[in-house]
């Protein structure tokens, strides 16, 4: 039993605003979620948001002295070199980023990323100093042995050579889920959430956090299997947003059993 899990896990609440906001949008976005967080300050948990790579400046400046944290949704897996139109990790870094978002089910499908590369990229962004989102997910929705495994295959792919206490953000995102109506079902959730966090037991670094069409009310039915949510569209409405950071407060604190 490894003493680092025995920590209480801070509460966490993720935003991807993907390609859905323009460069005016985003701006507006953001200064209405300072605005707010100004009057409802959340300091007992953790808060980032990821726009898109050039809304990266106009964020940083919107949430200067928040603490919420900046996050890009995606890397280059090299550094340095003639690798045209990429974005390095440690460039992304000097952007202020804290988390990268890595791994996503778009970017397998549609990108073609593979485990390889995923990992390449989980390597650069830990190489910088940030904290990889790494997502994960089962592709069709069936048994939780299954999902389970699936879901192992592509962490343990991503973090091959690093060390079991890396500090990594856990983004599970059943594929089937992704872009729907709602939300996979809490007892689903909750079985394969519970599953998930037990494989991830030795991974001393990791918070789990789900997502998949996650929005408000969902973490008061799952809050003791996750460590919060990642947000998509349903957080483009702010009150919607500070609805799940108001549940992610009074969720329970998960700890070794």
């Amino acid at each position: 039993m490894k003493a680092a899990f025995m920590q209480t896990r801070r509460a966490l609440v993720g935003v991807s605003l993907k390609v859905y906001m323009d460069l005016h949008q985003t701006r507006d976005w953001m200064q209405s979620l300072a605005a707010r967080w100004n009057k409802e300050p959340a300091t007992e948990l953790d808060v980032f948001v990821i726009p898109t790579f050039v809304s990266l400046h106009d964020t940083r400046a919107a949430l200067e002295g928040t603490g919420i944290a900046l996050g890009a949704q995606n890397v280059f897996w090299e550094d340095r070199g003639p690798y045209t139109g990429e974005v390095s990790a440690p460039i992304l870094a000097q952007a202020g980023c804290r988390f990268v978002e890595i791994g996503h089910a778009e970017r397998r499908s549609i990108f073609g990323e593979t485990d390889e590369i995923v990992a390449r990229k989980v390597a650069a962004c830990v190489r910088a100093g940030m904290v990889p989102v790494l997502c994960i997910g089962e592709v069709d929705r069936g048994d939780t042995e299954s999902a389970v495994t699936q879901c192992m295959h592509q962490f343990r792919a991503a973090m091959a050579g690093l060390p079991d206490t890396t500090e990594v953000i856990v983004a599970w995102e059943p594929v089937w889920a992704i872009g729907q109506a709602e939300s996979a079902s809490a007892a689903y959730i909750r079985d394969v959430g519970g599953a998930l966090q037990a494989a991830l037991r030795d991974w001393t670094g990791t918070r789990m956090i789900y997502g998949g069409s996650a929005g408000p009310g969902l973490l008061t039915e799952v809050g003791d299997v996750v460590d919060g949510l990642f947000l998509g569209r349903f957080a483009h409405d702010i009150d919607n947003l500070f609805r799940v950071i108001d549940e992610a407060r009074a969720k329970p604190a998960l700890r070794e059993a």
